[in-house]
């Protein structure tokens, strides 16, 4: 398959079939794993010579240092006020607890500082982000929904509370989110503020997780030709993209970025939202179930439209690379200060889980 994701081409070849995707799957060892064929560490070149050099940027050592410090601000966002509330409370501490790479208040807090800002500033709006896809984990993971009973290795809320307390439990993460941030973000300009809450309520609208999530489920199914790698794409940008979209707007918006500037950030995200997709659905094919930490084959099982099911293993690999290149491009103007934002964007294609 030659497909440009990012210049909206249409697949030009025919799809393998679904039993040839099956065959794939049967084929692909752990050893393939996510092998991009990235430039050596601290060195990447992007297909227009581009060369981004961050030798003196420690993206392990920066990663460890946001999540202790997500860790932390997340464990205290979050207590019951009265015994009425402990279950509810328990069920929603027990999924936003339950550890994951904390990529998107990574964003946030690397944003943020690009242009000047601070972890203290950027935290309840990394802990509120946090909140939001803690929510998006627990009700994907209903019977109703994706159906899955293992999440981070460990049983899914609604195994644990049952599905009527899990959806409350989502429920009230989403409410909390919003009066997290509204409540406790200090030292910026309430229009900032503002602008944060508008961003991060549109993210899980219509045009965000909830209508990515519809169309993604009623794609289930679907033999070859009916779900075009255009409507893939809208799914992602919406379903995936969305949210990290608005960890890295947010950051920037906090911290006082232009619009100009905070336009070059949505590009970024919008473009490592896509690849982070793109690496999932590798994954699921690739990765065992001890190592993703959920269930493997998923997608396979559920018969979904993933990526390698329209463009193939290989080519999947290369689109995922393609994006993160236009991702670090987008944000070219912003020399060094950016090297956190282009690691994470490495990271999110050669991860494990």
């Amino acid at each position: 398959a030659d497909f440009n994701l990012a210049a909206g081409e249409r697949l030009s070849c025919t799809p393998p079939t679904r039993m040839m995707f099956r065959a794939l799957l049967l084929g692909v060892g752990m050893a393939d794993g996510l092998q991009f064929g990235v430039a050596p560490q601290g060195q990447h070149q992007t297909r227009s010579g581009l060369s981004i050099a961050s030798a003196d940027f420690n993206l392990a050592a920066y990663m460890e240092e946001k999540r202790v410090y997500t860790e932390a601000a997340l464990d205290a966002s979050l207590s019951s006020s009265c015994t009425e509330t402990d279950l509810i409370i328990e069920s929603m501490r027990y999924s936003l607890m339950a550890g994951g790479k904390r990529v998107r208040p990574m964003l946030c807090f690397a944003a943020a500082e690009m242009f000047g800002g601070s972890m203290e500033v950027a935290s309840p709006t990394a802990v509120g982000l946090e909140m939001i896809h803690t929510m998006s984990l627990i009700h994907d993971d209903l019977p109703s929904m994706d159906n899955d009973d293992f999440r981070r290795g460990k049983p899914t809320n609604h195994v644990l509370y049952g599905e009527d307390v899990a959806i409350l439990a989502g429920d009230a993460m989403l409410s909390t989110a919003f009066e997290y941030v509204a409540k406790n973000t200090k030292g910026v300009p309430a229009e900032r503020v503002l602008k944060v809450l508008e961003i991060m309520t549109e993210c899980v609208g219509p045009l965000g997780l909830a209508g990515g999530q519809v169309l993604d489920l009623k794609s289930e199914g679907k033999g070859f030709g009916e779900v075009t790698i255009d409507t893939l794409q809208w799914i992602h940008t919406y379903k995936t993209a969305a949210l990290l979209k608005a960890a890295v707007a947010s950051g920037a918006v906090l911290a006082g970025a232009t619009d100009a500037e905070v336009e070059k950030c949505i590009i970024y995200a919008q473009k490592i939202g896509l690849a982070f997709q793109v690496a999932d659905d590798i994954l699921d094919l690739t990765a065992s179930t001890e190592d993703l930490g959920k269930t493997a084959g998923k997608d396979l099982e559920a018969d979904k439209t993933t990526y390698p099911k329209l463009l193939g293993l290989e080519r999947s690999r290369e689109v995922a690379q393609e994006l993160v290149d236009e991702a670090k491009e987008a944000l070219s103007e912003f020399g060094d200060r950016a090297a956190p934002l282009n690691g994470l964007a490495d990271y999110i294609i050669q991860r494990k889980n």
